[in-house]
């Protein structure tokens, strides 16, 4: 990687099609990273931190290297038991963010459902019942 918040090809190539298939959802980048919204509300996020800028990521480095991290909407209800354990944790701001660390060990599933759960969250209520559930991935 050539600075902080670009996010691995294999990544992007993993969440694109999850987003693409949300009703008017686009995706562009971001401050860091890129990210995916709907109207003007952001769905997902993700990024690779720069450590030494952000240290709340350092607890979560993989071998000393900064983990590519995406950020989501979950209900308040339903944070504390998603961000109990590896690979989830609370994002540092927000009262319903959710964080998690993709790599090797990311269940494609259980991020689609998580990205689709996020849009539900944020779109208006007309496109969020047009969303089905998501698609076993490839």
């Amino acid at each position: 990687m050539s600075g902080p918040g670009d996010v691995p090809p294999e990544i992007l190539d993993r969440l694109r099609p999850i987003c693409r298939r949300l009703p008017e959802a686009y995706e562009e980048p971001a401050w860091i990273g890129v990210r995916w919204r709907i109207r003007a509300r952001t769905v997902a996020h993700v990024y690779t931190p720069d450590l030494a800028r952000n240290p709340f990521y350092a607890e979560h480095a993989i071998d000393g290297a900064a983990p590519t991290v995406m950020t989501f909407r979950v209900p308040v209800d339903d944070l504390f038991g998603l961000t109990a354990d590896f690979p989830f944790f609370r994002a540092p701001w927000g009262t319903d963010v959710a964080a998690v660390i993709l790599g090797d060990h990311t269940d494609w599933t259980e991020i689609a459902e998580l990205i689709t759960d996020s849009y539900c969250r944020m779109a208006p209520k007309s496109l969020a019942a047009r969303v089905a559930a998501p698609p076993p991935p490839s």
